[in-house]
C-alpha cells in the first residue's frame, strides 16, 4: 500500500512517518503544497493510494499577522492535492487532519454533528479546508478533527489553566490514524482523549516547572476556551500520562 504523508516535518507528520515507514513524505522543498507543479509532479509520479494530509500553518497568531501564507498553506494546498488526486488517483483513501478549533469554543465537548463557528483565521482556513475535502467528488475520504501537541518539554514558560481540551500527544494521534485507516473509516470523525484537561494540566506532563496563567494575561487573536471533543462515531483514546 503506497502512502504518501503531507507535513512530515510537523509534529504529527513525524510520528506518521514511524507508523509508516515506508512511506513516502516529501520535504517541502520536494513538494510545496502552495505550488500545483510541484504538487502535480509528485501525485502524477507517485500514484498513491492513500493521502495523509498533515500539512498546514497552524500558528494561530501567525495566521493572523500573514493571513495570505495562512490561506494559501491551509485553503490553496488543499485544493492543489485534491485536484492532482482527481486527475491521477481519483479512487485514492484521502485523510484530512483537521482541528477542534472550528468550533466556538464556548461549550465544549462538539460532536461531528455540532455545528462550527471559527473564531479566527487560522480556525476559518481549516474549515474552509474541510468543505474542499467534502464536496472534492473524491471516492473516499476521511477528515479527522483532533487537538494535539508533541510528547515534548512544553515550548512555552507558562501554560493556560482556563483553556481546556480533550487532548491526546502526537505519536497517540499518529497510532489512531493508523488504527481508523486500517477500519477504512470515511466521513467526519473526532479523535480525542479520554479525559478533558486545562492545558495546563497537559503541559505539566512533560514539563512540571512550567508555570500557570490565565486568558487575562493574554493579548492576541482570539482564543477558543474549551476546545474538548467527542465522538458519537468511535471510543476515546488513552492518554498516556508517562513519559
Amino acid at each position: 500500500m503506497k502512502i504518501l504523508i503531507t507535513g512530515g516535518t510537523g509534529k504529527l507528520g513525524r510520528e506518521l512517518i514511524r507508523v509508516f515507514p515506508n512511506s513516502i513524505h516529501p520535504t517541502r522543498h520536494e513538494m510545496d503544497i502552495t505550488n500545483y507543479e510541484t504538487v502535480n509532479s509528485i501525485i502524477s509520479r507517485e500514484k498513491p493510494e492513500i493521502i495523509i494530509h498533515t500539512a498546514a500553518l497552524t500558528g494561530i497568531r501567525q495566521c493572523e499577522e500573514n493571513k495570505e501564507l495562512a490561506w494559501k498553506t491551509n485553503v490553496i494546498g488543499t485544493e492543489n492535492l485534491i485536484k492532482a488526486c482527481k486527475s491521477y488517483v481519483p479512487d485514492c483513501y484521502f485523510v484530512h487532519i483537521s482541528t477542534a478549533c472550528v468550533f466556538y469554543g464556548d461549550k465544549g465537548n462538539y460532536v461531528e454533528t455540532d455545528i462550527p463557528y471559527p473564531k479566527n483565521f487560522y480556525s476559518l482556513t481549516k474549515l474552509l479546508s474541510e468543505f474542499i475535502v467534502m464536496y472534492s467528488g473524491l471516492n473516499k475520504w476521511l477528515i479527522i478533527r483532533t487537538n494535539f501537541v508533541a510528547r515534548e518539554k512544553w515550548p512555552y514558560p507558562k501554560a493556560f489553566i482556563d483553556r481546556f481540551g480533550t487532548y491526546l500527544f502526537a505519536d497517540e494521534v499518529a497510532q489512531a490514524i493508523k488504527d481508523l485507516i486500517e477500519k477504512g473509516l470515511t466521513g467526519m470523525v473526532h479523535v480525542h482523549g479520554n479525559e478533558k484537561l486545562s492545558m495546563y494540566e497537559l503541559a505539566k506532563i512533560t514539563t512540571p516547572d512550567v508555570q500557570p496563567m490565565t486568558l487575562n494575561e493574554y493579548s492576541g487573536p482570539p482564543l477558543t476556551i474549551d476546545m474538548s471533543l467527542r465522538s458519537i462515531r468511535i471510543k476515546p483514546y488513552q492518554l498516556r500520562k508517562s513519559l
